[in-house]
């Protein structure tokens, strides 16, 4: 199982019930007439081993039956407490430094992939705006079915414009919004509030005064509205010295608790792709922001 954050942290309860038979195939997703009816058996599926292949290959994994107001699509994430977001590389942005769209893979903590996403905006955009940029960014699932939309629009992110600072809305599916991400003016800490649709907090989120990952993981710390006791994490993981100095490409794991509504979970999605798009992301020749001071 994949590791990430402080290991002095115990991990959550893992998710009841088991994986499906890698060789019985998916049913064909699920059923477009989402309010007819109970919602059918989800199958995520991983890379399929071949007849024969070793008894330790990956095999698919399979979801659960979604309870009753789940967005369609993330019915798998009711049986998970921790994913693990990868930014894939891109060869044109590593050797001339053009800025092309971000793209991630989402897996499992098996590394098994259950969603695809990409950012989308103008060339223009990314080149001129660097890591302060607007998008729009699609998360699909793996047969290419948009289940969730990440809106980030353009604003400030420095402790010294405290009236225009970051947030990010989420909509699961696609024009129905579950939450947003709202920055949090502090004059040292990356603070967030994770909130509803409405726009009521629901969790806090802290990062650290400097988010500098030398040699080591960022953590920044999960809690309910009226409490300092940590939920959950998000990580920045090390990924190296070669791919931290040549690439932006960035590793992250999400921490939260199995019983979760998997709406927040899907939010705290957009709390990622924001925390790297804000403290990570380097464009051309700009360094990256480690602090609410830049």
């Amino acid at each position: 199982m994949a590791q990430y954050g402080d290991k002095s942290i115990a991990p959550y309860p893992a998710p009841h019930g088991g994986y499906g038979d890698p060789h019985q195939a998916p049913p064909p997703g699920f059923n477009p007439g989402y309010n007819q009816g109970p919602p059918p058996v989800m199958y995520q599926p991983g890379p399929v081993p071949e007849y024969g292949a070793h008894p330790g290959a990956i095999a698919p994994a399979m979801a659960a039956a979604a309870p009753i107001g789940v967005p369609p699509g993330l019915e798998y994430l009711t049986q998970i407490d921790q994913i693990l977001i990868h930014q894939k590389v891109e060869l044109l942005e590593a050797f001339i430094g053009f800025e092309t769209n971000n793209q991630y893979e989402i897996k499992n903590s098996l590394g098994q992939k259950i969603y695809n996403a990409k950012e989308k905006n103008d060339c223009c955009t990314r080149n001129c705006c660097g890591s302060l940029r607007s998008f729009d960014m699609k998360i699909k699932d793996t047969m290419d079915r948009e289940v969730i939309r990440i809106i980030r629009p353009f604003r400030c992110v420095s402790c010294w414009f405290p009236c225009c600072l970051q947030e990010m809305e989420v909509q699961a599916p696609p024009g129905t919004t579950i939450g947003y991400i709202k920055q949090d003016w502090h004059p040292c800490l990356p603070k967030f509030s994770i909130q509803g649709p409405n726009k009521e907090t629901l969790l806090k989120l802290d990062g650290p005064c400097f988010a500098c990952n030398c040699c080591g993981d960022v953590n920044f710390e999960l809690k309910s509205k009226d409490s300092d006791k940590p939920v959950g994490r998000i990580s920045k993981q090390w990924s190296g010295l070669l791919k931290e100095v040549f690439t932006d490409t960035d590793n992250f794991g999400i921490q939260f608790p199995l019983d979760m509504d998997v709406k927040l979970k899907a939010v705290l999605m957009g709390a990622c792709f924001l925390i790297d798009f804000m403290f990570f992301e380097k464009v051309g020749e700009a360094n990256q922001r480690s602090s609410v001071f830049s």
